[in-house]
């Protein structure tokens, strides 16, 4: 998208009614042989193990071998599993045409995958499905965002109640359901040779990672967390990994005094690291990132030349803010959007857009633009930046 576009777009057309739309940043699945060298974990092999256009997400273990994930296709989100010894070959686990499935996790003693469903009516409760014909069965009759299993009948929820999740441990036994915390995150682990579950608590405005003994509800303060991360794993020996943008970093509670920088990943393609998780052999590890800002450009720029208004704006964040350079705000949110671009995309059939020039520094990309419209030429610089894999600010300059 142009400043040029944008002036033609005013004077080619008004305000036009539309509607907002809701789509996931696009992710991909990495996986990674982890060894040790010197007494510090080392990530060697990388793979992108999804390679999907979408959403590819939540990432865990079934056994050594055999990674699932969330994985979009076809317009829903259903349980992918992918076999690393079996000619790195992926399968699907689900295929529910009433909804989507998201965070699956091996169920202890069963061959079966517990998984997040979020159906189109909006019901979201935990199921439990079968591995080898994808059969479901309801879990729990609590709007479920994440969980852990503790044991075989013992499950470690993060609970949505309205604005915030809250910690729960539900006995697939008893039916009993105990709220231990409230306002905690998404990143729930079993802690390597303890009873013990983590999780992050998010009740000050300095996040921290904390135990949780499911039998007893005991709660205690491991750490704080780095910069307020949100996601994190475990290795064998105690140590925690964390995502921070292209970086991974590592704490040690045992021995470390403070958070140190394990790996940064100067790839374009790896941004904004989550959803972290290890094998249990620990000699593997699995990661989800945002894809490259020029990617998510490219892509919006794809759908300004097809006119296709639902993708284009797909790529724009919610709040999105568009500038006059240096900082003259003229239109924010998708809202606004919509109502200018969708008449425009329809009124102009010779709409195109040229880049004569691309630069890539970090999460921005820097665009020289020629367009052409209804017979008009226009040039143009746009600076778009990326935020959580949607386009969250744009600036142009005559």
């Amino acid at each position: 998208m142009t400043l040029l576009r944008t002036i033609a777009l005013t004077l080619l057309c008004g305000l036009f009614s539309g509607h907002s739309i809701f789509s996931q940043a696009e992710t991909e699945v990495y996986l990674f042989d982890l060894d040790w060298q010197e007494g510090l974990p080392t990530l060697t092999n990388p793979k992108n193990i999804s390679n999907n256009g979408g959403y590819d997400n939540q990432p865990s273990f079934y056994d050594d071998d055999t990674v699932l994930f969330a994985s979009t296709r076809a317009g829903q989100t259903d349980i992918r599993r992918f076999d690393i010894e079996e000619g790195s070959i992926s399968s699907w686990v689900t295929d529910t045409p009433t909804g989507s499935e998201y965070s699956p996790l091996k169920i202890p003693g069963k061959e079966a995958v517990s998984a997040i469903r979020l159906d189109l009516d909006g019901l979201q409760r935990l199921y439990q499905y079968d591995i080898k014909t994808g059969t479901s069965e309801p879990l729990l009759d609590l709007k479920v965002g994440y969980h852990v299993w503790f044991n075989d009948h013992i499950i470690v929820s993060s609970v949505l109640v309205g604005d915030r999740m809250d910690l729960v441990v539900s006995n697939l036994k008893d039916g009993s359901n105990r709220t231990y915390q409230k306002n905690v995150g998404r990143s729930l682990h079993k802690i390597p040779d303890t009873d013990l579950i983590s999780y992050i608590s998010k009740e000050h405005d300095r996040w921290q990672i904390k135990s949780l003994d499911p039998v007893s509800g005991a709660t205690k303060k491991i750490t704080d967390t780095y910069d307020n991360a949100e996601d994190m794993c475990w290795l064998s020996d105690g140590t925690i990994l964390m995502g921070a943008g292209k970086s991974i970093v590592r704490y040690n509670p045992k021995t470390d005094v403070q958070w140190e920088r394990l790996i940064y990943f100067h790839q374009e393609e790896i941004n904004n690291i989550s959803r972290m998780t290890t094998n249990p052999a620990s000699n593997r590890l699995a990661f989800v990132a945002e894809t490259s800002p020029r990617h998510i450009v490219q892509k919006q720029l794809d759908a300004y030349n097809a006119r296709d208004i639902d993708g284009f704006l797909a790529t724009y964040s919610e709040d999105i803010e568009l500038y006059d350079y240096p900082n003259e705000l003229f239109m924010q949110g998708k809202e606004q959007m919509r109502k200018r671009y969708a008449a425009f995309f329809e009124k102009t059939p010779d709409l195109h857009c040229e880049i004569k020039k691309r630069i890539v520094i970090g999460n921005k990309v820097i665009d020289e633009e020629h367009i052409m419209a209804n017979g008009a030429k226009f040039s143009t610089v746009a600076i778009y930046e990326v935020e959580n894999g949607k386009i969250a600010k744009v600036t142009f300059l005559r």
